[in-house]
């Protein structure tokens, strides 16, 4: 049951970003990327209780940089 909710929800982001314009990718990059900074301090002051969202936040940061090299091409 969760590999079928893990496999959906990656087929799900990856349809969000390929619908997205360039523009549109770079902000959300740049929205990904403080997120990530964020996550990473309140990490360090031992003040984040899911210390999943920080690899969720990093593969989404891997998607939208997928996305915008695919645009590119």
């Amino acid at each position: 049951m969760a590999e079928k909710k893990a496999i959906k929800e990656t087929k799900t982001a990856k349809v969000e970003t390929s619908a997205l314009s360039t523009e549109a990718l770079q902000s959300k990059l740049i929205d990904l990327k403080k997120n990530a900074m964020n996550l990473r301090f309140q990490h360090a002051a031992g003040q984040l209780p899911k210390t999943h969202e920080i690899r969720k936040n990093r593969r989404e940061i891997a998607r939208v940089k997928t996305a915008l090299g695919a645009g590119n091409k």
